[in-house]
């Protein structure tokens, strides 16, 4: 029980750290786009993307390489079982 409180409270602690490195960025961004700048936003907002699209492209691979490995166990159990008579 102890270690899932833990857990909970370390998890908590690094998203408010997320949270306030936003703000930074957002009112950097705010910053240059109203000098005309809009090139450091552009960039930004792609690697908001690429960081977006990690984590699901890793499910996704994890899971298609989970569905091929039990799919090949289930055809190699079926060839190993002897028929019954």
């Amino acid at each position: 029980m102890m270690k899932r409180l833990v857990s909970i409270l370390v998890v908590l602690s690094l998203s408010l750290s997320a949270e306030a490195q936003c703000a930074m960025c957002r009112a950097t961004l705010e910053n240059n786009v109203s000098n005309g700048d809009v090139g450091i936003a552009a960039g930004i907002n792609l690697g908001i993307l690429y960081l977006f699209v990690a984590p699901y492209l890793a499910v996704a691979v994890l899971g298609y390489l989970w569905y091929k490995t039990s799919k090949a166990n289930e055809r190699n159990q079926y060839r190993e079982t002897p028929l019954v008579r």
